[in-house]
């Protein structure tokens, strides 16, 4: 249990990794392969650049081996319900807990869960249609999954591959605040469940790899800075530089306790909160 929650922000990455320029190139979406969209610069051009906040999340390799090495339990009380999918109605709520259940659906892949995978599946492909991405999980996604179930690892790639063709969509649609809030819901879903660790298994290793990610959270900020926010999403770029303050406070620990990261996990346990249980 010590080690997980090294998995649990892990596994966010892996969704987060579906925003980086990765080895395989994305094919660009039939329906928007129009003479405007080919001459529109890249959003990766600009300062929004979401593989500075990938690079700075732990390593794939060495996560997977702890997984397979230790044997970690399943803990579904740490994800969103599946349940209040349909309450989300804004295009805000429904990015956000997009990334949200994308990251979901990858803890419950990773630990062999395939009847709740298949749930966070439909919440995710749900979202999806709602935002106009569905073509990313479209039937020949579902039968790929069908096909390799028992492989976690390929499954897991299956997903990260629909997550990137989302953040192409976005990106060529001139929707680049869509996708940073996409983003922040993987990220912030991630460090919520290590959080939710930490207060029950009082571990340096832990508390360490939460004070860890402030520099992950700089990046996360400053992609949102540079996109155009709705009004209604600004009070989660507020919240993660109020969180950022907290980051600052707990990287100057000298004792790696729970304690030390208490001010985190309430900041995050705060905002979650604010982004699953309100009926939007």
């Amino acid at each position: 249990m010590i080690k997980a929650s090294y998995k649990f922000i892990f596994l966010t990455s892996l969704v987060l990794f579906v925003y980086s320029c990765g080895n395989d190139p994305v094919e660009k979406p039939e329906e928007i392969l129009s003479e405007e969209e080919v001459t529109k610069p890249s959003v990766g051009e600009s300062k929004f650049n979401a593989e500075n906040v990938f690079n700075s999340l732990p390593d794939r390799q060495i996560i997977l081996r702890l997984i397979d090495d230790n044997k970690l339990e399943y803990n579904p009380d740490f994800l969103n319900d599946p349940n209040a999918v349909g309450k989300y109605s804004t295009e805000f709520y429904k990015a956000i807990n997009l990334g949200i259940y994308g990251s979901d659906l990858s803890i419950s892949s990773s630990f062999d869960q395939t009847q709740e995978s298949m749930i966070f599946l439909k919440c995710v492909n749900i979202l999806a249609g709602n935002l106009g991405v569905n073509s990313a999980f479209d039937q020949k996604m579902f039968e790929r999954i069908e096909t390799n179930k028992n492989n976690k690892d390929s499954v897991l790639t299956i997903v990260t591959d629909a997550f990137r063709k989302v953040d192409e969509i976005l990106k060529y649609n001139n929707r680049p605040a869509t996708s940073a809030i996409i983003l922040s819901g993987c990220w912030i879903e991630g460090l919520y469940v290590s959080c939710m660790v930490a207060e029950s298994v009082d571990s340096e290793g832990i508390v360490k790899t939460i004070v860890n990610q402030k520099e992950s959270l700089n990046n996360l900020i400053v992609m949102l800075d540079a996109v155009k926010l709705d009004e209604s999403a600004e009070f989660v770029r507020k919240d993660l530089k109020d969180l950022y303050t907290a980051f600052e406070v707990a990287e100057k620990t000298t004792v790696y306790s729970k304690t030390a990261v208490k001010d985190i996990s309430q900041k995050i346990k705060a905002l979650r909160g604010k982004l699953t249980a309100v009926a939007s």
